[in-house]
């Protein structure tokens, strides 16, 4: 079927910028990152050359949206980022983000956090440096849950690198409304990073984000890969891939701890892959079209390690959202299956 409601652009909140309706993810191309636990976290095994040429073809068929952060990789998705867009980081919109500490030094080598003004300013300068640029996009904090006080802190620190020149809009990368709101009252953070797809959904976010003209920067729009459908019980991630280490950690259960899918999960992508795969998209591609239907407000930033998953990813622009046919569609089938399970 030939697509008929093309997508191309969405604002960055209330920051002036326009983006492509579709970002790019850049953790999985930084590499993996060694913990004071000794172990090794990322998405596998990655080639930078790859990755400059993924990201090359992004931009050719119009993406203008990247996001990263310092950490990925210790660095290394900034650098490999900033060598990929040579020539034309001028055109296109970097958000990074910050609070999370780690060694610069090769050995990837990640620790805690840091979000204390005088590590902020470094951070910032360092990231500049790594992406040499003269300015930051969209500057994020990467710390997920901080007191009232120490988010004021971070805010006010944020707002002066943006009167400085240093940055050109703020967020948070957050998946707890409570903390979201403090800042979406302040009038000056322009876009919060959370968790959301057809399967999950941070409660409370989205409905922010439109509230007070924010961008909903969606972060796992295909549910870590499991949206893809190349996931199921018999499939096996490697134990240095964070899917697997999340799953032996409890910190998720799409994916058991040897990196099969999930019965339950599988059970409850089977019940909307119909819907989601009609009209000629694939499987990831009506997971995309389903944000960009649930609010104006949503950027979806899958990730990717080939070129030939940013070509699916942003195939999807072409189709644009689902209809409010196939939205409740969707609806109806995660119903059934909840009552089911």
């Amino acid at each position: 079927m030939t697509p008929t409601s093309a997508l191309t652009t969405r604002p960055l909140g209330r920051s002036g910028i326009e983006v492509s309706a579709l970002g790019l993810g850049c953790w999985a191309i930084g590499g993996g990152t060694v913990g004071d636990d000794g172990r090794t976290t990322g998405w596998g095994p990655v080639e930078d050359t790859e990755s400059v040429r993924a990201i090359r073809r992004a931009f050719d068929l119009g993406v203008t949206l990247f996001d990263t952060a310092d950490v990925y990789g210790a660095g290394h998705s900034e650098r490999v980022l900033a060598m990929a867009l040579a020539g034309h980081l001028d055109e296109v919109v970097i958000a990074t983000k910050f609070g999370n500490t780690f060694d610069d030094d090769g050995s990837r080598r990640g620790h805690g956090s840091d979000v204390s003004p005088t590590y902020i300013r470094s951070a910032c300068q360092a990231s500049l440096r790594r992406l040499e640029r003269e300015t930051i996009d969209l500057y994020q904090l990467h710390v997920g849950s901080l007191s009232d006080a120490q988010a004021d802190v971070v805010a006010e620190t944020l707002e002066s690198l943006k009167a400085e020149g240093l940055i050109r809009a703020f967020g948070w990368s957050a998946d707890v409304a409570a903390q979201a709101v403090r800042w979406a009252e302040r009038g000056s953070c322009s876009a919060l990073q959370f968790i959301c797809n057809v399967l999950q959904e941070t409660p409370g976010l989205v409905d922010l984000c439109e509230k007070n003209s924010m961008a909903a920067i969606i972060r796992s729009p295909l549910a870590s890969g499991f949206l893809t459908g190349k996931y199921g019980p018999s499939s096996r991630l490697p134990g240095d891939d964070w899917r697997t280490q999340a799953a032996a950690r409890g910190w998720g259960d799409l994916f058991g701890p040897d990196g099969s899918g999930n019965p339950k999960w599988l059970a409850k992508l089977e019940a909307v892959r119909e819907i989601l795969t009609s009209s000629g998209r694939s499987l990831a591609q009506g997971a995309l079209a389903w944000l960009w239907a649930r609010s104006p407000a949503t950027i979806p930033i899958p990730g990717f390690k080939t070129v030939a998953q940013v070509e699916e990813n942003v195939g999807a622009l072409r189709f644009g959202p689902l209809t409010a046919a196939q939205m409740l569609s969707i609806e109806i089938g995660r119903a059934s299956c909840r009552e089911r399970v």
